[in-house]
């Protein structure tokens, strides 16, 4: 069995590669569990988690393990763990071990551009980004592959977060500057992506202006939210798959009480990528892409770490 490091995973997964074969998979209809969940107790500390996330499809199967163990944080270690595991069907042979941190941030990334090329416009050049960790240390080369970003804005909760990741890209030659003053940063931006751990709204929907895409990945438990129910109520809503209603407060909290209804939902990525077209209905029209995550989009990481690298 190969084992893949994070460097070697990330150079196993380029962009437009990655966001090609998810278009693929999810065209194709591909289904997959929904994630495992079980609660790990722990003694004299917060409990932990492991999520346990499958899918397969006729030549290959791979499974996500993740822990989060909360109480790490106090040890110095990371509270996050995971990897992927890439099997054959015909043998169920465990071939290949991937870097789950960085299998999950590309993935996540290239889901977001995936929704971007259907439902932003295509003139779109200015990218807002809300948060500076791994996730959103990826959206600037996954939108890059789907629009032509010439500009790049970061706010981030805690500023100095902000100035490092525009610095680090600007290193890399491209146009970044941190924002401080938030509603005026969404007031400018043609693509706003939020991946945050924001328990409360942060983007107003007051704020948005005709023609942009919003892209929300940080809310993924119920409790979470990244935008207002007025955010929800002008936008067109996509979701990544039907569990987002579930596993989402940025849309099961509006559903509940009723601020939005199922009605309100206009696709999913299987509705957006069987069709050939944008799904953009005008120049002035907001769109929305809510995205949780999926094994599907960790299966399609997976053939797209195979077909790149050659003898897995």
């Amino acid at each position: 069995m190969q084992i893949f490091n994070a460097k070697q995973t990330a150079e196993l997964l380029p962009y437009p590669h990655l966001i090609a074969q998810l278009s693929a998979q999810f065209r194709a209809g591909l289904k997959a569990p929904d994630r495992h969940h079980h609660d790990l107790p722990m003694q004299h500390e917060a409990n932990g988690t492991l999520l346990l996330m499958p899918a397969w499809n006729n030549d290959i199967g791979c499974i996500k393990i993740v822990t989060v163990t909360p109480g790490n944080s106090a040890r110095s270690l990371p509270a996050i763990a995971g990897n992927v595991l890439i099997f054959r069907r015909d043998t169920g042979a465990h071939v290949a071990l991937l870097d789950g941190a960085v299998l999950t941030a590309r993935r996540t990334a290239a889901a977001s551009a995936l929704a971007a090329d259907k439902l932003a416009r295509k003139d779109a050049r200015h990218l807002l980004i809300l948060g500076a960790g791994k996730v959103a240390q990826q959206l600037p080369d996954a939108f890059a592959a789907v629009r032509p970003i010439d500009q790049i804005s970061i706010w981030n909760n805690h500023p100095d977060g902000a100035e490092a990741l525009a610095a680090s890209l600007r290193q890399q030659g491209k146009n970044a500057t941190a924002v401080h003053d938030l509603q005026d940063a969404v007031s400018r931006a043609d693509i706003i992506t939020a991946a945050t751990l924001a328990q409360q709204p942060l983007i107003k929907g007051e704020w948005l202006q005709p023609g942009q895409h919003l892209d929300l990945i940080g809310a993924f438990t119920p409790t979470m939210r990244e935008a207002d129910d007025q955010a929800l109520q002008r936008s067109s809503i996509y979701i990544d798959t039907a569990f987002a209603c579930q596993e989402a407060g940025e849309l099961k909290i509006p559903l509940v009480s009723g601020a939005i209804s199922q009605n309100d939902i206009c696709g999913d990525l299987y509705s957006l990528t069987a069709n050939p077209t944008s799904a953009r209905r005008s120049s002035e029209e907001i769109t929305l892409f809510k995205s949780v995550g999926n094994a599907v989009m960790d299966l399609s990481a997976a053939l797209t770490a195979i077909n790149n690298g050659g003898d897995i």
